[in-house]
């Protein structure tokens, strides 16, 4: 059995249709097809990245109602200078929290060189960079022996109540 986009459940369009010559058949076909478009861009993942809490477009489940889903949200920081062995701390304003599903971010350092959030070092456990998010506030430590970050940019993607 081969497996491809006809026969997964990702979103996936046909990239040609044949439309019959009845209006009625037509009609049919082209509210289907309708559908099919609107169906399918709606569960596609919206790659806006904003400031302001913003639809993402992916769709969780909800425990005990596979018929239900969740959408969830996306809420982007841009962070300053955090020194070796400092802590940011950022009120993340976001309200009705139901749970975090991503949590990830970007930091350029001192020494120009360009580290993901989280980071871990296979050399020092003191050169890694962590992030946590709580009900309040984000917050980035930069390891003690870590190069100073001279900017970062950290996302939260969530669920609300």
């Amino acid at each position: 059995m081969t497996f491809n986009p006809t026969n997964s459940i990702a979103p996936y369009l046909q990239t040609s249709v044949f439309f019959p010559d009845d209006f009625d058949e037509f009609r049919v076909k082209f509210l289907s097809l309708y559908r099919d478009i609107a169906n399918n861009v709606n569960s596609r993942q919206i790659g806006v990245y904003d400031l302001q809490d913003f639809l993402t477009g992916e769709q969780w489940f909800v425990s005990g109602d596979p018929q239900k889903k969740r959408q969830t949200f996306r809420k982007v920081f841009q962070l300053g200078a955090i020194a070796p062995g400092a802590i940011s701390t950022t009120a993340h304003g976001i309200t009705n929290i139901s749970a975090f599903t991503h949590i990830y971010g970007t930091a350029i350092t001192s020494v120009v060189d360009y580290r993901p959030i989280p980071f871990a070092s296979t050399n020092l456990v003191s050169d890694q960079i962590m992030v946590l998010a709580d009900s309040i506030n984000l917050n980035v430590y930069n390891g003690a022996s870590a190069p100073a970050i001279t900017s970062a940019i950290v996302v939260l993607e969530f669920l609300k109540n």
